[in-house]
């Protein structure tokens, strides 16, 4: 691990949030790149597609997998890996459904111009009736990371919710391994998660592919899932022609600690997440210097053992107190906030803008990425700020309708008159009026 050490006195912690994230890689860094490569994907298709996936890893045979193989890869998953991916799969359900849906539909009725509008609504249900309904996207693209790795959990959390959600095509991309083909348990997984069409592309041609389509790919309407700077950088570029789930990059793990929680727990809990890559941000944050340098050295100790620990850096920041610890945190506003201090439920009160929460002890950010039902597909790059987890409400979009009864048109086209003159838009309130002066000539 890359460890470097922050003696912070408590004071700007935007400041130092900003130091912090200027140990990752930045996006920018591949803005030209990705350019070219969606470009190319747009005017070229699916030769672009394969030209980058043999530059970058390796040539499939087929981008589509056949439906028959997507199938039949729940049957050839071992019975132990098929549990817990059923099990994985079911708790992201059940949260899915019980947590995370929102209202189908929604009305709001209102009566303007009486003098006791609440005697009017109960009356005759009010003069305007706004409907708020709440329908799923057509199709959705599904970004699962593989190659080298593979992510079946990623697969689970990034298809069931659009299932939940009622999208009725999920296309999910995962990178081929060295033998061309999709990695069986993502495959595997995706078939269990209810996606209905598998492609073996990944990095930014995939997210291109997905926006824009291709000869053998037609266009989704919204891409979500985590990947490398390539990918952040492809959603990036291209939200407006899809819609994205947001900035989902590299994983960050920030640890709040005051001492109750064994070192060993924590330096894990680190060197999972730098398992994700070399791109992440891995920062512990504590006012005992000992206790800081202590989890540093075993984080780099276990690190040095395990081949699947990347040198992700780490920040080991001594705080005042847990309060501006806190502050940083949501200046931060980091994908996974771990709080690893004897108070940590009164503590979480206090937490405004994380990805995810986990609190106390048992609150390790794997179990979040895995079993726990949680979603693990979070905002990063400090995105916390205005956006939320992957969930149902992702692949849903709300319709507004209105209904304006005759009462309704009497009381309002003057106001719209008045105002639509006032910005300049007679038409307007032209076409307001228009309606009273309809019906006044028509009785």
């Amino acid at each position: 691990m890359k460890v470097s050490g922050f003696d912070w006195d408590g004071k700007d912690p935007r400041g130092l949030a900003a130091e912090l994230r200027a140990l990752q890689p930045q996006l920018d860094e591949v803005s030209d790149a990705v350019a070219e490569i969606i470009a190319a994907v747009e005017d070229e298709g699916d030769a672009a597609v394969l030209r980058y996936e043999e530059r970058f890893g390796t040539r499939p045979g087929s981008l589509r997998v056949a439906d028959g193989e997507l199938i039949s890869a729940v049957s050839a998953l071992q019975p132990q890996i098929r549990d817990a991916l059923e099990e994985a799969a079911g708790n992201v359900t059940d949260i899915a459904q019980r947590a995370q849906m929102i209202a189908e539909v929604g009305v709001a009725t209102a009566s303007f111009g009486n003098a006791d509008r609440e005697d009017a609504e109960e009356a005759d249900g009010g003069n305007v009736a706004i409907s708020r309904q709440s329908v799923p996207v057509a199709a959705a693209g599904a970004y699962a990371p593989g190659g080298k790795a593979a992510y079946p959990s990623t697969a689970i959390m990034c298809c069931v919710p659009a299932r939940v959600a009622g999208v009725a095509r999920i296309a999910l991309v995962s990178p081929p391994g060295e033998d061309g083909r999709v990695n069986p348990l993502a495959l595997g997984a995706a078939s269990l998660a209810g996606a209905t069409e598998v492609y073996a592309m990944g990095g930014a041609q995939a997210v291109a592919a997905l926006a824009l389509g291709t000869g053998s790919i037609e266009p989704v309407d919204i891409i979500v899932g985590p990947g490398n700077r390539y990918v952040t950088e492809a959603k990036r570029q291209l939200v407006g022609r899809v819609g994205i789930d947001g900035i989902a990059g590299p994983s960050e793990l920030m640890v709040i600690a005051d001492g109750s929680v064994e070192a060993r727990l924590l330096a894990l809990d680190l060197c999972a997440q730098a398992e994700h890559g070399e791109d992440g941000l891995l920062v512990l944050c504590a006012s005992d210097q000992a206790q800081l340098d202590e989890i540093g050295r075993l984080a780099s100790e276990l690190a040095a053992t395990r081949p699947s620990v990347n040198e992700a850096p780490l920040a080991l920041v001594k705080a005042p107190g847990t309060e501006p610890a806190l502050e940083l945190a949501n200046a931060l506003a980091p994908e996974h906030l771990e709080l690893a201090c004897a108070d940590a439920d009164s503590i979480s009160e206090g937490v405004r803008y994380a990805g995810c929460v986990f609190v106390g002890r048992n609150g390790a950010t794997a179990f979040g990425d895995y079993a726990a039902g949680s979603n693990h597909v979070l905002p990063t790059g400090g995105a916390g700020r205005f956006q939320g987890p992957l969930g149902p409400d992702t692949f849903r979009r709300p319709i507004t309708r209105v209904t304006i009864t005759a009462e309704g048109a009497r009381e309002l086209a003057p106001v719209v008159a008045t105002l639509a003159e006032a910005e300049g838009f007679p038409v307007h309130g032209e076409s307001a009026i228009a309606r009273i002066d309809d019906e006044e000539g028509a009785k």
